[in-house]
């Protein structure tokens, strides 16, 4: 293979990723001590793929989906986001870029306790200037997807645990985002519904073509996801799934 021919492929390789981090470092200066998270890690996610990040609490899983997410900046290395390089951008463009290609769902739903279910969804596409009618549309759209349309009027203190995930994970959907990151997004619920909320996330990655990466101590949901990635004393590795 030609080298300029060889270059074209990798080049075309890399565009096809939603995530592309090279040699990545983290530390913290604590009190004159540097404590080094992890070092020289490389993680690329695909369209359309899932990945899982294992790993016991303290080992840097959510300091890696913070930097991959353009929340924390790397200490060294190089982190693209659909193709641009996150260390290029302003603060604004960061924010636009995130905006534009990325949901979040957390642990703790983060829901804006005085909006109701369907203007919690809609709040991305208001903030972004869509019209009201067209967000609560869409929001309704997505609320349905997730088995949510019901309850739209509610306000998240009448809603369950498990509903207001759903709601979440709505409000992440809402701009189409290329990828979604979550941490512990089951972490709080009971087996039930975190079993629901699994059904949910795989069903919604086969309608919707979004990549997902999933930081959780939930094995059953990790082993959900195309790949598991495990993040141990600073070693990040690909482990096998089970079957």
């Amino acid at each position: 293979m030609s080298e300029l021919f060889k270059n074209s492929v990798d080049e075309s390789a890399e565009e096809a990723l939603v995530i592309n981090a090279k040699s990545i470092s983290k530390i913290y200066d604590e009190a004159e001590n540097a404590v080094l998270i992890f070092n020289d890690l490389d993680f690329q996610l695909k369209t359309g793929e899932s990945v899982s990040v294992l790993g016991s609490s303290g080992s840097g899983k959510t300091t890696l989906l913070n930097i991959i997410g353009g929340l924390d900046k790397a200490s060294s290395g190089n982190v693209q986001l659909c193709g641009t390089d996150l260390s290029d951008c302003s603060d604004k463009k960061l924010t636009m870029l995130r905006n534009q290609n990325l949901g979040f769902v957390y642990q703790f739903h983060h829901l804006l306790a005085e909006f109701t279910a369907v203007e919690n969804v809609a709040m991305p596409l208001y903030i972004a200037g869509i019209k009201r009618r067209e967000a609560d549309s869409k929001a309704l759209a997505l609320l349905d997807k997730v088995g949510m349309s019901h309850r739209a009027k509610h306000k998240p203190s009448e809603l369950s645990g498990g509903e207001r995930q759903r709601v979440a994970i709505a409000r992440a959907l809402v701009n189409e985002p290329k990828c979604v990151l979550m941490d512990e997004p089951t972490g709080n619920l009971d087996e039930a519904t975190a079993k629901k909320i699994q059904e949910i996330m795989l069903r919604l990655q086969s309608q919707l073509g979004t990549s997902f990466v999933v930081v959780t101590h939930d094995t059953q949901l990790a082993h959900k996801m195309d790949r598991v990635m495990l993040m141990e004393e600073g070693v990040f590795r690909e482990v096998q799934k089970e079957r």
